[in-house]
């Protein structure tokens, strides 16, 4: 699947600079697409979770000071580093998440340099208010600085992209920080962390591991953490939001969606099939933005429903070669089994019909077959939460104003998309949609210019572009008295 084992596993934490042993509990990781354990991974104690976080904070004064162009410096050496290493890096990709390595190396480690390379270039292009006097005597200007000691905590379903999107933009901005991946998935991070030490100063960014009970609790909590960046589920979004509220910490959240798709009467079936058939089973679904709530005007829903049904059982997992494969498996036996519990609460709906798939994969691996229902309602608890797995539901509507309220008619609003071939049509429901990104004719698509964000519970920030910059930054009014030199 992943290609041959790395000869080497690096499971040293990244503290003030130095990589040492984690001192807490060990943590098995797991190859989902075999189930074997690839190594073991030792939590950060208590006490160096301390460290790093007091180096964080003694490295801050000096990284604060540095200009946009030293910043900048930095990150560009670490994207070529990453790009050194990136069929290295991609293998432990393809190993922790059970990825087809091809896509590890073509997506993933892409996207995660590209970030790095963007993020380079926006600090030294922000723009601000005009200087200028603003009250006579007084000249004002606006300084954007940063906050301090920023705890990042990453999700497992793209380890090395995270890393970059929460790590880059932080550290550009002047930011110190101490990173969390998830305990799931450290491996390619902890490779990557010899590289970072070598271009960053001391403390600059430290690396711990562990779970969100334990590190990640205590990062929370630190009053020297000035900011919380979290991609996660919404229930531990509210945790930290409750933690960081006592000490009046800003938070960055990005907390999970349900991305409907509206498939209008007039759209380009055969590009709404291509479309959904990738990016609603991309990463086994495993995505906040995956397009998996389908709502299919009348006219079209029945085509749609057997062309889709007959593309998703065509969806390649679990062969030998990595080449031969589409979608790897979930992260774990119980993300499986929790995705096969929607599954079976849905099926267990007269209205609900499944088109395909819908059983757990026979072989080994913690792969779920790709599944396609149709016939659900928009009451249906599978329509309603995030599943987070390779399964598509498809809903049919009558008038477009339907399926508009329909859309909007959920706890998120991260990602959504409208399929017709009229712009105008197209433009007035991307308007009316409450989601932080809406597609037209398309869906997925990521760059690093535009930013990437979410409404009401999929949480609030942004990541990519330059408005993350500012999301990791603080505005400061500076104002000078002075007098006329003449008259």
């Amino acid at each position: 699947m992943a290609g041959t084992h790395p000869t080497q596993l690096l499971t040293h934490l990244l503290i003030d600079g130095e990589l040492v042993a984690g001192l807490g509990r060990e943590e098995a990781i797991i190859n989902p697409a075999t189930g074997e354990v690839l190594t073991r991974v030792a939590d950060a104690s208590t006490e160096q979770v301390e460290h790093a976080i007091q180096a964080a904070q003694r490295a801050f004064a000096g990284w604060a000071r540095t200009t946009p162009q030293q910043r900048a410096s930095a990150l560009l050496s670490i994207a070529d580093a990453i790009e050194a290493q990136a069929d290295l890096l991609a293998r432990l990709e393809a190993l922790n998440c059970g990825k087809p390595l091809y896509l590890a190396r073509q997506d993933d480690l892409t996207a995660a340099i590209d970030v790095f390379r963007f993020f380079a270039g926006a600090v030294r292009c922000q723009t601000g208010q005009l200087a200028g006097e603003y009250l006579p005597g007084y000249t004002s200007m606006v300084r954007r600085d940063p906050l301090g000691v920023v705890a990042s905590i990453a999700p497992w379903n793209y380890p090395i992209m995270m890393a970059a999107w929460k790590i880059a933009p932080a550290l550009a901005a002047g930011n110190t920080l101490v990173f969390k991946p998830s305990e799931h998935t450290p491996l390619s991070i902890l490779a990557l962390a010899p590289a970072l030490a070598e271009r960053l100063p001391r403390g600059v960014l430290n690396i711990v591991c562990g779970g969100g009970e334990g590190v990640g609790s205590h990062l929370v909590s630190h009053p020297a953490v000035r900011m919380v960046s979290l991609t996660g589920d919404i229930v531990t979004g509210q945790k930290i939001l409750q933690s960081a509220a006592k000490t009046l910490k800003r938070t960055h959240l990005e907390l999970g969606g349900k991305a409907p798709v509206i498939v209008c009467n007039d759209a380009d079936l055969k590009a709404v099939v291509e479309g959904v058939r990738t990016y609603g089973y991309y990463n086994a679904g495993q995505d906040c933005t995956a397009a998996c709530r389908i709502y299919a005007q009348a006219g079209i829903h029945d085509r749609l429903v057997a062309e889709l049904g007959s593309a998703v059982s065509s969806v390649r997992f679990a062969g030998k070669r990595d080449a031969d494969n589409e979608i790897g498996p979930l992260i774990t036996t119980r993300q499986r089994d929790r995705v096969a519990s929607f599954v079976e609460r849905a099926l267990s709906q007269p209205h609900i019909e499944r088109v395909t798939g819908a059983a757990v994969h026979s072989g080994p691996g913690f792969y779920y077959q790709p599944t396609l229902l149709a016939g659900c309602k928009q009451t249906d608890e599978i329509v309603q939460r995030e599943v987070f797995g390779p399964v598509v539901t498809v809903t049919r509507f009558d008038e477009l104003s339907q399926a508009v309220d329909w859309a909007n008619d959920s706890e998120y609003g991260l990602a959504s998309s409208v399929w017709t071939q009229n712009l105008d049509k197209a433009l007035h429901v991307a308007a009316r949609l409450q989601y932080g990104c809406t597609w037209i004719n398309s869906h997925f698509m990521l760059v690093s210019e535009m930013p990437h964000g979410g409404l009401k519970r999929s949480g609030y920030g942004k990541d990519l572009s330059s408005d993350s910059l500012q999301d990791y930054s603080v505005v400061r009014h500076i104002m000078a008295r002075h007098r006329e030199p003449w008259g």
